[in-house]
């Protein structure tokens, strides 16, 4: 066995309607692939939700063009909270959705025809690829990016999830995270200025250094045809003492509530993060069961207390109208799956749920 971090699995997304949520992300970013819905409390959490356990309902969607999915997430038990400062740029935590778009200028005429939150105009990134940032209708923000990797053609101008913004308060911390636990190592770019792309920001205004870092290693892992490569963009203010966004909060509020990586041999990754001084604080041991999935899960978290979420999946619904599931274990789990059943997910796409 070996240790691998595919790429993004998904982002988790504190709401507080999750139906009506994935109604909107569904039509726009085209995460109409439902792989669970499930209703449960949520045991193993209470270090990240007041030492109490509370009851929450969750979808996990994806887009069959390729990009990690979204985990939709909604408490039932209390009231999914907003933040009770209003949150800079430059605050820790993940700010900013990266999602893959076929054509930048149509899918920012159709957001203006449909009178979305655009928070920019469409402008060059620093690598000279048109790009336009948008909130969602619970102010979370998202970047449109141009990408060279597509799985399947759904007719749908957005992919998945092709990275994240994080922001952080020691670019040197988080680089030695971030490259050394996640080896995504490959630097296209660092510069430092003002970015005028981030005026309609809170605290967007200010000088900022960025970091974007790309995965480079072989594509392998069960679902790494289907996730795709992924991207982190770093962020740190500079000349700003920042807050972390989930102050006084609990996991499952409002906003991006971690950053969840598809992997393989957990084991040896549990290992590796406690040898570099980021051990799990959250494991699930050996396996759990969400209904309609199963696998290993764990977290820890950046140097500025992020949450970073590892499943290792073993049991996936490929046709549940057939109660059809694959079990993962008992297969090499490096090994991309084939087509004719990553495909076959397809057919789990809703209208409606």
């Amino acid at each position: 066995m070996q240790k691998i971090i595919t790429g993004i699995q998904q982002v988790g997304i504190g709401v507080t309607n999750a139906n009506e949520a994935w109604v909107w992300y569904s039509k726009y970013f085209g995460t109409d692939v439902v792989i669970f819905r499930e209703a449960a409390p949520a045991p193993l959490m209470t270090r990240y939700t007041g030492g109490e356990v509370h009851d929450r309902y969750a979808i996990l969607a994806i887009n069959m063009q390729s990009g990690g999915g979204f985990e939709i997430w909604e408490y039932t038990s209390r009231k999914a909270q907003p933040s009770k400062f209003d949150i800079n740029l430059g605050d820790t935590g993940t700010q900013i959705v990266k999602i893959k778009c076929k054509d930048i200028a149509a899918a920012y005429e159709w957001y203006s025809k449909d009178k979305l939150d655009l928070k920019s105009a469409v402008h060059n990134d620093p690598q000279g690829k048109p790009t336009f940032y948008v909130n969602d209708p619970y102010g979370n923000k998202f970047q449109l990016v141009e990408d060279d990797y597509w799985y399947m053609n759904t007719g749908h101008l957005c992919g998945g999830i092709a990275g994240v913004t994080v922001s952080v308060s020691s670019m040197e911390k988080a680089m030695n995270f971030y490259t050394g636990v996640l080896g995504i190592k490959n630097m296209v770019y660092d510069v430092e200025g003002t970015y005028s792309e981030w005026d309609n920001f809170e605290g967007g205004k200010q000088r900022f250094r960025r970091i974007l870092l790309k995965q480079d290693h072989e594509r392998k892992g069960a679902f790494s045809k289907l996730v795709g490569p992924c991207s982190i963009e770093l962020i740190q203010a500079i000349d700003y003492t920042p807050h972390n966004i989930f102050e006084n909060r609990l996991w499952g509020d409002q906003g991006y509530i971690h950053l969840c990586f598809d992997v393989v041999g957990m084991k040896l990754l549990q290992d590796d993060c406690k040898r570099m001084g980021h051990p799990f604080t959250v494991d699930s041991s050996n396996s759990f069961d969400m209904g309609d999935a199963a696998g290993h899960f764990a977290y820890n978290e950046d140097p500025d207390g992020t949450l970073i979420e590892y499943v290792e999946a073993h049991k996936v619904p490929i046709l549940k109208k057939l109660g059809w599931y694959f079990n993962l274990k008992k297969r090499d789990a490096t090994q991309p799956l084939p087509d004719w059943m990553l495909k076959a997910l397809r057919f789990n796409r809703k209208k409606s749920l």
